[in-house]
Parts: C-alpha cells; structure tokens; sequence
C-alpha cells in the first residue's frame, strides 16, 4: 500500500519533512545532508519529492538550504515556529 495522506503525501514525503522539522530543527539543511539521512538520492529528492512539496507550500527552498514552511508544520501536526521577538522594549 501507498500510505497516501490526505495532502497526496506519500511515506518518504512525510519522512522529508519530519526530517527537516525534527532533525535540523526546521532548517535550513542541504540537499546532500537531507538525502544521506533519508538514504536516498540526491536528485531522487530534487526531482522527485521536491517539486510537490514546494507547490503545496510545505517546504522552501533558500540559498542555505530547504526549510520547512507553517503549512509544512501544520500538515505534521507540529507545533508552529515561535515567531521572533523584534521589538527593542
């Protein structure tokens, strides 16, 4: 069986995110950090896994690596990022 999510997410999808949120603390982690915990390719990850992440909103991709998104957190049923604090006083 798939283990399709009600999100189209299948196993490794949700492990791709757990990861993220759990392991690097939401990010950002590179590609090739990100493949060797999931023990996948790296362009596995990037071609294939990626793409619908990144159209649902679940995960960001930045100069320093991926990141997961509140829509990402949501969907695992973590708790959000705390928001930073840039008040002066």
């Amino acid at each position: 069986l798939l283990e399709v999510d009600e999100a189209g997410l299948e196993r490794l999808d949700r492990e791709l995110l757990r990861s993220i949120a759990e392991k690097y603390g939401g990010g950002p982690v590179g590609l090739g950090t990100l493949a060797a915990a999931l023990g996948e390719e790296p362009d596995t990850i990037e071609y294939v896994y990626e793409p619908y992440l990144l159209q649902l909103g679940f995960i960001q991709r930045t100069p320093r690596g991926r990141t997961i998104t509140a829509l990402g957190r949501a969907h695992l049923g973590a708790a959000p990022e705390p928001e930073a604090d840039t008040r002066l006083f």
